[in-house]
């Protein structure tokens, strides 16, 4: 792809006289910003080019293109001809870096550590490749052995993730949506008590085994009531209401052992 596209752009004329003629002239000639922004228009293109093929990713077009320029703008000024280098291929990867960074550093609600960032990427990527060989939806065990990572970093890779995007406070909620999100805070919430929970599960799920740990996960991570979890289990609701006062009774024990 990049060999492709390096090869459309660099057999401008015009792209490449405009980069040449701002690459040769002397630093102290006073046309030199103008050859560079002559540089910079003749090569927009390949910008537009690049910020479309990251569209529908939940970023608007022209943010995405204004982040490619930025990045073509700072190839350009980088650029050493004396290299001997095409600039095409020393601008794609430039201009495709500035982008992935605004991805990671941007389009997160709430500021994580860069690793939990990856490693969301890397838990969803698996999650979509072993649904399809596996032909059901993965345990944490299972994502957790095809990243070689602990089920603990999975555990806290899924909770990151929640971190991606954030509801509006004049979101409407209720079947009637008469009722906005923001009117529904300030009051008591039962589901306070599970944050220190959620803190402390990770060490104490090794405890479990691994469909007691299923059951944890989307009770506590990916909030489903006990119907919804005995429909992705395959039991009936009241066994799963066993099965998750038994795991709980021996989390109880686990933590109270700390």
């Amino acid at each position: 792809m990049t060999t492709t596209v390096t090869r459309h752009w660099s057999d401008s004329d015009l792209a490449a006289d405009a980069m040449e003629a701002f690459v040769t002239a002397p630093v102290d000639d006073p046309a030199r910003p103008r050859l560079r922004e002559r540089a910079i228009e003749a090569w927009m293109p390949l910008a537009h080019h690049l910020a479309r093929r990251y569209s529908g990713r939940g970023e608007p077009m022209d943010d995405l293109v204004q982040v490619a320029v930025l990045g073509l703008i700072k190839a350009v000024d980088r650029f050493e001809a004396d290299r001997g280098v095409d600039f095409g291929y020393f601008a794609i990867p430039t201009v495709i870096g500035e982008i992935k960074r605004h991805f990671r550093d941007k389009t997160w609600a709430v500021r994580v550590p860069r690793r939990l960032q990856e490693l969301r990427m890397s838990i969803s990527a698996a999650n979509n490749e072993l649904h399809h060989t596996l032909g059901r939806p993965p345990t944490v065990a299972d994502i957790a052995a095809h990243l070689e990572v602990s089920e603990e970093e999975v555990l806290e890779g899924l909770e990151g993730a929640r971190a991606y995007a954030a509801d509006s406070l004049s979101a409407p909620v209720g079947e009637d949506g008469g009722t906005e999100l923001g009117d529904t805070l300030g009051g008591d919430d039962a589901g306070f008590e599970l944050v220190e929970w959620k803190a402390a599960l990770g060490p104490a799920m090794t405890v479990l085994d691994e469909r007691e740990r299923r059951i944890v996960t989307l009770r506590f991570y990916g909030n489903l009531t006990q119907t919804e979890i005995a429909d992705q289990v395959g039991v009936s609701q009241m066994h799963v209401s066993r099965l998750l006062s038994r795991a709980l009774i021996k989390l109880r024990g686990q933590l109270g052992a700390v």
